[in-house]
């Protein structure tokens, strides 16, 4: 792939689970390819429109609250179809991710490859920590970044 590629870790670090993007990205320092952008970002939707902006492919890791089972790790193709609003429909970063994702998209900016990882949280209240169930899945997703921006031709939904 010869485009450019961006790893987008979303979050706000002092409302609990909310914060697990950024520390997915912070642990994919050092795995992956050179040529790949890694950033960590509050979700601010202007702000994810700017990282995404010119990029080929954009990965983005953010908490959900969907109802399911804590540490749930869920993948979605962005690019094929928008969010569900079951998953996305709040935020704590106002604007939400999928609002952001679908203003790229009428504006025809949304990259050409647009991966969200979603980690379901338990809790996002102001102060609270990062719960048990959320710190287990942030390995996995690292995992399946790693392998999927190593060869993403080969990883299905």
């Amino acid at each position: 792939m010869s485009g450019r590629r961006i790893v987008i870790g979303i979050g706000n670090p002092d409302r609990g689970d909310d914060g697990v993007g950024r520390l997915v990205a912070r642990s994919l320092d050092g795995r992956l390819p050179a040529d790949v952008e890694v950033v960590e970002a509050d979700g601010e939707a202007t702000a994810l429109l700017a990282h995404m902006d010119g990029a080929e492919a954009a990965y983005l890791v953010d908490a959900c609250a969907s109802g399911a089972e804590p540490g749930t790790v869920r993948r979605f193709d962005a690019a094929a179809a928008p969010l569900p609003q079951a998953a996305f429909g709040l935020s704590t970063h106002g604007f939400g991710l999928a609002e952001a994702i679908e203003l790229a998209r009428a504006l025809r900016q949304l990259p050409a490859r647009c991966v969200v990882y979603a980690i379901e949280g338990a809790g996002f209240e102001t102060g609270a920590p990062l719960s048990d169930a959320v710190a287990e899945a942030i390995p996995q997703v690292q995992e399946r970044l790693c392998c999927e921006i190593e060869q993403p031709a080969d990883v299905g939904s």
